[in-house]
């Protein structure tokens, strides 16, 4: 959520943004909320005055009823009644031009950085730097869950009997092997300086609004029946949530936390759901990093973030690529992201294996994440990247690490989370 001053002041800028991320829909709105919000000051102001005149009157009682002029004492406190019935509603009108305020403010776009590309959707991102050479075998390189099944690490059809399409079961060296590279991301992730922490894998609709744009909400979550509960679709919601209506102390800052939980997404509208592979699921683990910093430092966090995730799969020796997500891809909290890809062999592509996003002050604003300062309290900055989303993970690392006899070869890096297994072999037929 942008600052309503910065609305006030730059309408224009605002329309702009909102026209670079192909919203034209929206553009009413910057009327609407200033209109409310001219509304609002005016019933502020009138609340204020209303008070002063009651403060004058309620001082005069006083001195009357001391002087025993009873009638005109009870004259003006009549009139102060009257001032405080009127109060009354000038109030119940200032809340609802609050709310009205803050529901519009929450569907207008955050302030996008200006060396965002425009572009209308994903197929206009911009390819930023490749890390690692991407190699194509001699030799065909199967399906993942191909290569998964050879290993007998996999069970999709007793997973769909349990709980339908996006779900699986991970078995044997298959699911060793996926512990094992969550394991080494959150050790890596602390080598780097981030507090470790597992989180609450629930969270209340207040923070659910606060970390994420509506119409994020409606195609990710899940809600608890009965409860203000949903489950999270990623740890950032329960760890930017840790900070709500918080005023952090200027001495610990930065919060850099990297957090492990597993994540629920319905994936509305996805394709691919019903494909016998584990890129687009309903259920999936996650190591998450997060960042709470000063406003002149976001930017600098956000380098650092997306270019740990870089040095971690290039550690497993996997080729990747950043990708500058252009405006309309943009989700609305966000100032700024980009994705990381892994290399497929077998597709001879990049896909998507995790993104790092600069919101700046947005999430702050609506959780109230503010920073105690020697001129005043001011809004946080807050900036979200994935380590590694294994299961997704998995298959850059089987596609990147199989041989033509269908053997999986381990980084050294993994060695020691794999129990010393060097490679994997499939089973005998």
């Amino acid at each position: 959520m942008i600052d309503i001053k910065f609305l006030r002041e730059n309408p224009d800028v605002v329309r702009q943004n909102i026209k670079n991320k192909f919203q034209d829909h929206k553009l009413p709105l910057v009327d609407e909320v200033l209109d409310l919000d001219n509304k609002n000051r005016e019933a502020k102001l009138k609340g204020d005055e209303l008070r002063s005149k009651r403060n004058t009157l309620s001082s005069q009682i006083g001195s009357l009823m001391k002087d025993g002029k009873k009638d005109e004492a009870e004259k003006i406190k009549q009139e102060v009644n009257k001032i405080n019935e009127e109060l009354a509603e000038n109030e119940k009108l200032e809340q609802e031009y609050d709310s009205k305020v803050t529901e519009i403010m929450m569907k207008i776009p955050n302030i996008m950085h200006e060396s965002v590309p425009i572009g209308k959707d994903d197929s206009e991102n911009v390819e930023v730097e490749r890390f690692g050479d991407p190699v194509v075998p001699p030799y065909e390189v199967p399906y993942h869950t191909d290569i998964m099944e050879a290993l007998d690490g996999i069970d999709l059809d007793s997973a769909r009997r349990v709980a339908g399409n996006g779900f699986y079961y991970l078995t044997g060296n298959i699911a060793r092997l996926h512990s094992a590279i969550l394991s080494y991301a959150r050790d890596f992730m602390i080598n780097k300086g981030f507090t470790y922490c597992i989180p609450p894998f629930m969270i209340r609709s207040d923070v659910v609004t606060g970390v994420m744009s509506f119409e994020e909400m409606d195609a990710m979550m899940y809600k608890i029946e009965g409860e203000d509960l949903y489950l999270i679709g990623t740890s950032e919601h329960s760890m930017i949530g840790k900070f709500k209506g918080q005023i952090l102390d200027k001495a610990d800052i930065p919060y850099t936390m990297t957090s492990y939980s597993p994540c629920f997404r319905k994936e509305k509208g996805a394709h691919g759901i019903e494909e016998r592979g584990v890129y687009r699921i309903h259920q999936f683990e996650k190591q998450e990093m997060i960042v709470v910093c000063e406003p002149e430092d976001s930017y600098k966090w956000y380098d650092k973030l997306w270019s740990y995730t870089v040095e971690l799969f290039r550690s497993m020796e996997i080729p990747v690529r950043t990708l500058e997500c252009c405006s309309g891809d943009l989700a609305d909290l966000k100032s700024k992201s980009v994705d990381v890809e892994a290399w497929s062999p077998r597709q001879q592509k990049y896909f998507e294996v995790g993104s790092c996003s600069n919101l700046t002050d947005a999430q702050a604003r609506r959780l109230g994440i503010r920073i105690k300062g020697e001129k005043g309290n001011y809004y946080a900055h807050t900036l979200n990247n994935t380590v590694v989303a294994p299961p997704r993970m998995l298959i850059a690392f089987l596609e990147n690490h199989y041989k033509e006899d269908g053997t999986i070869t381990i980084p050294e890096v993994l060695w020691p989370y794999m129990g010393g297994t060097k490679e994997l072999k499939p089973k005998k037929k």
